[in-house]
């Protein structure tokens, strides 16, 4: 079954008119006390959120609402140029190896159950940054033994080594993001390639089975039905449990124009879609970005120590 009033034609790479934006991709603006604390926590700890360099669209539900955040390791400059992407790039300064306790005491000031952390691209470190990926890790289960942790890294320059160095401080899901189809990778991504991400989500399922993976996909740029399609069966062909599917916006002039905003019922289909497939998670929206709502995607183990943060809690307020 097709896309509500979706075209299976790709749209042209150099259209230059506008598409205009959909009364239902409106953001609803919260600057409450969360959001404020969190913001002036951030300065305080000098830490980074791919939420505002990244200009996420949700920063108000979940600074504001939810009171969660995405922490931006390996500092705010990226080695890469994705044509999707605002975070900055250039050529990273040095390594602040005190960054991670940083994170897992903010992990403990905000009392977060599921912690998201990822980091921009670092191919001038011949370990793409998984030593410091890791440590985060561990020292937010230090600190926050009952916090479960998502990790969102880079494909690290295809080198499993720095891979295997990840995945052994155990997070409790793997989120690498295929981005967009086979087709669009080349114009949309930099340097980063379509079977490299697809072999790194095999490989951490190899490396550790139990370890959920995850990716995303942004739409809007110019695929087809059938490319979407393919690219669930990708993902499922490489083992990846979860995957998230969002309306690709774009954050400034320089960057690629917008070919098609998506219905909210379009998303709807597509989730149905991925669910069929064999995905034992499929968040799908127009606002929807990877570590959207990803307290609520980790497995039956990763619960369970949260269940025991929470009892935990209880008992120490009774």
């Amino acid at each position: 079954m097709g896309l509500i009033g979706l075209s299976c034609r790709p749209e042209q790479g150099n259209r230059t008119d506008h598409v205009k934006k959909p009364d239902w991709l409106k953001i609803k603006l919260n600057t409450n006390d969360n959001y404020k604390d969190l913001k002036k926590m951030m300065r305080e700890k000098n830490l980074h959120t791919v939420c505002e360099e990244a200009r996420c669209p949700n920063i108000h539900e979940c600074w504001g609402e939810r009171r969660t955040a995405t922490f931006m390791i390996l500092g705010a400059v990226c080695t890469r140029a994705c044509r999707f992407c605002a975070v900055k790039t250039g050529l990273p300064t040095e390594l602040d190896i005190a960054e991670p306790e940083r994170v897992a005491d903010s992990v403990a000031l905000m009392n977060l159950k599921h912690t998201v952390v990822t980091a921009v691209a670092r191919d001038d470190l011949k370990d793409g940054g998984s030593a410091i990926f890791a440590e985060t890790i561990r020292a937010i289960r230090r600190k926050n033994p009952f916090t479960t942790v998502e990790v969102l890294p880079s494909d690290m320059g295809g080198v499993y080594e720095n891979l295997e160095r990840l995945m052994d401080a155990k997070p409790d899901i793997l989120n690498h993001n295929i981005e967009t189809v086979r087709r669009l990778t080349p114009r949309v991504r930099a340097r980063a390639t379509y079977d490299r991400s697809l072999e790194l989500l095999l490989r951490a399922k190899e490396m550790q089975p139990e370890i959920p993976t995850k990716s995303s996909l942004m739409l809007g740029l110019g695929e087809t039905h059938e490319e979407i399609l393919e690219t669930m069966d990708d993902l499922r062909a490489h083992k990846v449990d979860i995957m998230t599917i969002g309306q690709y916006l774009q954050p400034t002039k320089k960057h690629l124009k917008v070919q098609k905003y998506y219905s909210p019922q379009e998303f709807a289909e597509l989730r149905k879609i991925a669910m069929s497939k064999g995905f034992s998670h499929c968040e799908a929206g127009p606002l929807v970005r990877s570590s959207y709502h990803a307290d609520e995607q980790v497995n039956a183990a990763a619960r369970e120590r949260q269940r025991l943060g929470d009892e935990q809690l209880e008992s120490l307020q009774s």
